[in-house]
C-alpha cells in the first residue's frame, strides 16, 4: 500500500484526496488543486450538488503548501467553502481571468497558453505552470455572456528540468482541446483527468460536463501519456461513472498499463517517468 498524504513532501507524487482535489510533489514544491473540504451534503444554490463523501486529507494532513490551482471558481464540487478560504490563504493562487477577478487580489489570472514561473525549492531552476483550455461541457453546448460553455475553466500544465510534465484537465469535455493540447504542449508523461462524466440534468441536456471514461481513454492514447491518473469521479451525485468504468474503458482500449490509480489520499510515485531535460 502506497504512504498516504502527510505533510512530509514526497521527492515526485500525486495523491488525489477525493472528487478533484489533488495534491501534487514536484520539484520541491507542493501543489493543491481544486481544493474541496467541505462535509458532505447539499451544496450550491438550492442544494443542486450533493457531496457524498469528504476528502481522505484535511488541511491539516497536508501541511504547508506553496501554490493552489483552481480550475474554475463558480461550482461547489470544484472549490468549496472550505477550499475556497483554504486556498485563499495560499502563498500564490493561480486560476482563470474571470475567477480571479471574483475571487480578488490573492489570485493570479492566467489565459490559456500563459505561463507562470515559480523557483523550485530543490535548486533545479524553475517550475513552469501554464493555463490550458478547457470545455466544460459539450462543444454546442450553452455559453455564458463570455462565450464559454458553462462558464470559464482552464487547466494546467507543470513542466521543468529533469521533471514529468504532468497536465491537469480541470472539467474539460472536449477531445478537441485535448487535441490542441497534445499539439502545443507535445507529450505528456502524467495525465490527471477528470473523467466522472458529470451530468446536471438542467445543463446542456444532460450531457457529459467532463470527460466520460472513454473520452479519457482516448485522451489517454492522444496525449500519449505513459501514466493517467483518474480524478473527479467520486464522492458526489453528479458523477455518472467511477472507478470501475474506468479501469473497463482503459482495458477495453488497450491501456490498461497506463491507468494509475490508488485509494482516496495515498500517493502516486511518479517514478520510471521519461522527464525533460
Amino acid at each position: 500500500m502506497n504512504d498516504r498524504v502527510q505533510p512530509q513532501r514526497r521527492a515526485c507524487a500525486v495523491s488525489v484526496i477525493g472528487g478533484p482535489t489533488t495534491v501534487i510533489d514536484v520539484g520541491g514544491l507542493r501543489i493543491v488543486v481544486d481544493p474541496t473540504f467541505d462535509e458532505p451534503g447539499p451544496k450550491g444554490p438550492g442544494g443542486y450538488l450533493t457531496k457524498l463523501t469528504g476528502p481522505a486529507a484535511s488541511p491539516s494532513d497536508l501541511g504547508a503548501v506553496d501554490v493552489v490551482l483552481v480550475s474554475h471558481d463558480q461550482h461547489p464540487d470544484n472549490l468549496d467553502v472550505s477550499g475556497r478560504e483554504f486556498a485563499l490563504v495560499a502563498p500564490l493562487l493561480l486560476t482563470g481571468p474571470a475567477s480571479a477577478g471574483r475571487l480578488g487580489p490573492a489570485a493570479t489570472g492566467l489565459s490559456p497558453w500563459s505561463t507562470y514561473r515559480l523557483p523550485r525549492p530543490d535548486g533545479n531552476g524553475e517550475l513552469q505552470i501554464t493555463a490550458v483550455p478547457a470545455v466544460h461541457g459539450p462543444e454546442d453546448g450553452e455559453k455564458d455572456d463570455d462565450g464559454h460553455v458553462n462558464c470559464e475553466v482552464i487547466g494546467f500544465v507543470l513542466s521543468g528540468r529533469a521533471l514529468p510534465t504532468v497536465y491537469v484537465s480541470g472539467d474539460n469535455a472536449s477531445m478537441r482541446v485535448v487535441g490542441e493540447i497534445s499539439r502545443k504542449i507535445g507529450r505528456i508523461d502524467v495525465a490527471v483527468l477528470f473523467m466522472g462524466a458529470a451530468r446536471v440534468p438542467a445543463k446542456n441536456e444532460g450531457r457529459p460536463l467532463t470527460l466520460t471514461s472513454e473520452r479519457g481513454s482516448a485522451a489517454a492514447a492522444i496525449l500519449d501519456a505513459s501514466s493517467v491518473i483518474p480524478a473527479h469521479c467520486d464522492g458526489w451525485a453528479h458523477f455518472t461513472e467511477g472507478h470501475a468504468e474506468i479501469t473497463r474503458a482503459f482495458n477495453d482500449a488497450g491501456l490498461l498499463a497506463v491507468l494509475a490509480d490508488a485509494a482516496p489520499g495515498e500517493w502516486i510515485p511518479l517514478t520510471n517517468l521519461p522527464i525533460a531535460v
